[in-house]
């Protein structure tokens, strides 16, 4: 449903509602308001009968005479619409003069009359016709006696019909229009507000395939900023994620080919006897090793971006998997004589499991490669300062200076021939990702490189007591 259209529906129904529950109340009381106003003319009428009365005895013997000519009551007829009738008779019902097909009234005069009168008004039917009567209880007194008498007047109903529903109508057009002029307000109104949303809508669907750039949108209503601030951020999260899906595709081919190029030289070599057979096989399984781990280092490097976006991680105990991953590593160590050591402090770290194996893989990985045979190699977790605190220390060569600017960019190994250069890049991602840091620096004695000292700080997940 259009926001016109939930507009209209929303604010015309309710009113639609409200003016047909107050057509009803107003037909109502114009109805009885028009009552009240010429009941008054019943009982002028009823008072100018009761004028033309005259009796002879008294009480229960007394006898009312009138004599009560038909245009006596045409003054009192407002139109040729309506018509009138009277009755008059005595106390009990007993007939003097007027229209005997008119009821005689058998109510009763209301505790606190309207008018200053013994008197009473009520609906009822004469013939097939509705009518109005007023009831008035006339004493009658003369030199001859005194009594009572009943006087009744009715009148037919179309000219207080009419009246109430030409009132009626005239209310009911006015609330017509009101009713057009707010469906007409809603739809200027809602046209103009959403002006900017069609706008924005047009320079989108015109952008380029692509282009993810910010939306401009600095004289869009305030209640829309919100929507376009989170549109931007959806975008730039878009925009990430295609930038490194280029980066990737980009660099895959890039450095496949290599490895791949020199693994073809090295099988038509073989084929052609230029190398001994085991030679050649010692080769080619090299630069497969070399493929395969940059292939899935690469694989790596994505994964942990992927990983960035998924909700919810876990709260990993980083000492733990120091202690797995030492494990898993220790044949490197073992083959190396490595005089190794590892000091773990319990410090638990919102991640996923996987980005902190492969940070600690990475990191120690490298310190093994780099570790003379024989040397020494610590692992340490730490916490402080709300820091959870990995360090990994080697006794080998340190950072060459040259290499120390471009230590975590992709494919900038410090062992061409034995690394592919995505270690570090993997683990500057990963710690990014958590929110945390990372430093390289050489160890040294004396001006003397010792060795090399990775520390990772990442935030401490705090104890819930």
């Amino acid at each position: 449903m259009s926001l016109r259209r939930y507009l209209l529906l929303g604010i015309l129904l309710p009113v639609g509602l409200l003016v047909i529950v107050n057509t009803v109340g107003l037909y109502s009381q114009a109805f009885s308001a028009i009552n009240t106003a010429y009941d008054r003319t019943l009982l002028a009428s009823a008072k100018s009968i009761g004028e033309q009365l005259d009796v002879t005895g008294y009480d229960e013997l007394s006898v009312l005479r009138v004599a009560v000519p038909y245009a006596a009551l045409e003054a009192f007829e407002a139109d040729n619409q309506s018509r009138l009738f009277y009755r008059v008779s005595s106390l009990d019902g007993e007939m003097v003069s007027g229209f005997a097909g008119l009821p005689f009234w058998r109510g009763r005069i209301p505790a606190k009359p309207p008018y200053s009168a013994l008197v009473d008004f009520y609906d009822d039917v004469f013939g097939e016709d509705a009518v109005r009567v007023a009831v008035l209880l006339q004493p009658v007194a003369s030199s001859k006696g005194r009594g009572m008498a009943v006087i009744q007047v009715a009148e037919t109903l179309e000219l207080r019909t009419t009246l109430a529903r030409k009132i009626l109508f005239d209310t009911l057009w006015r609330q017509a229009l009101l009713l057009a002029v707010i469906a007409l307000v809603v739809v200027v109104v809602v046209q103009r507000a959403t002006r900017p949303v069609r706008r924005l809508s047009a320079e989108l669907q015109a952008r380029a395939e692509g282009d993810l750039s910010v939306i401009d949108a600095r004289d869009a209503p305030r209640e829309l900023l919100p929507l376009v601030d989170a549109t931007n951020q959806v975008m730039g999260r878009l925009q990430h994620l295609l930038e490194n899906q280029k980066r990737f595709v980009r660099d895959t081919a890039h450095q496949l080919r290599t490895p791949l190029a020199v693994l073809k030289v090295q099988v038509q070599s073989a084929l052609r006897g230029d190398l001994d057979a085991n030679e050649a096989l010692a080769d080619i399984s090299h630069t497969v090793d070399r493929a395969t781990q940059l292939a899935n280092q690469m694989l790596a490097l994505a994964k942990v971006e992927q990983l960035r976006q998924q909700p919810d991680p876990q709260a990993i105990d980083l000492a733990q998997v120091a202690r797995q991953v030492a494990l898993d590593l220790s044949p490197l160590i073992a083959e190396k004589d490595i005089d190794f050591g590892i000091e773990t402090q319990p410090g638990r770290v919102q991640a996923h499991e996987w980005m902190l194996g492969e940070l600690t893989r990475n990191l120690l990985h490298n310190a093994i490669k780099h570790t003379p045979p024989g040397g020494t190699l610590t692992v340490r977790t730490a916490c402080e300062a709300g820091r959870v605190v990995l360090s990994v220390s080697d006794s080998g060569p340190g950072i060459p200076d040259e290499l120390a600017a471009r230590l975590y960019q992709p494919f900038s190994a410090g062992d061409v021939p034995h690394g592919s250069g995505l270690g570090l890049a993997i683990c500057l991602e990963i710690v990014q990702a958590l929110g945390g840091s990372i430093a390289l620096e050489n160890r040294l004695a004396n001006g003397k490189v010792m060795g090399l000292e990775a520390t990772v700080r990442l935030p401490l997940v705090q104890n819930k007591d």
